[in-house]
């Protein structure tokens, strides 16, 4: 009920960025940002075994987190934005999603190598994006997952990311194919 009534803010927030200069659309922008990082560290952020690092003001925020499932909201910036009409640059959108797919895997090196994108409508700046991304194989180290984007009800983002579980760090890992002093 606490991650309801959090989001709920933050899209009531949103909605009154329009009427306000921009000096007072940075602060809102902050807390908003505030109250869906606070969401996170409390109720998911211990759960979390991947991605320990990520900046959520440009990756996202995750709001709920299950075994094969995850639910990552994307709070929209000026920084992101890429034109004088308020458009929000897609990586930043697919960046999100990516998140939302590895939080679902949620493990420590879990590394995606592959996906496919479709991006149904735009989003603007103070736009709040929910992602909610479901994991497929579970026992197997490779991975296949579902992740969708929604702005108010309306589907934005669809996306199937494809991920492996390594048992070390990626840059840890030693691929033959890789290295060069291999080829000689």
């Amino acid at each position: 009920m606490a991650q309801q009534a959090a989001k709920q803010m933050a899209k009531d927030l949103i909605n009154q960025t329009g009427e306000m200069s921009e000096d007072l659309d940075d602060v809102l922008n902050d807390d908003v940002e505030s109250t869906l990082h606070d969401l996170s560290d409390n109720n998911n952020k211990e759960d979390l075994k991947t991605h320990g690092r990520i900046r959520s003001n440009l990756c996202g925020t995750i709001i709920e987190l299950e075994q094969g499932r995850s639910k990552v909201t994307l709070q929209t910036t000026k920084d992101m934005v890429v034109d004088d009409m308020g458009l929000i640059h897609s990586g930043f959108i697919f960046g999100a999603a990516d998140f939302a797919a590895c939080a679902a895997v949620n493990e420590s090196n879990v590394v995606v190598i592959g996906s496919r994108s479709k991006f149904f409508a735009p989003a603007k700046i103070n736009d709040l994006i929910e992602f909610e991304a479901t994991a497929k194989f579970e026992d197997s180290r490779k991975r296949e997952i579902k992740v969708s984007g929604y702005i108010n009800e309306i589907r934005v983002y669809e996306g199937v990311f494809h991920a492996v579980v390594l048992e070390n760090h990626i840059f840890k890992t030693k691929i033959k194919h890789l290295r060069r002093n291999e080829e000689s």
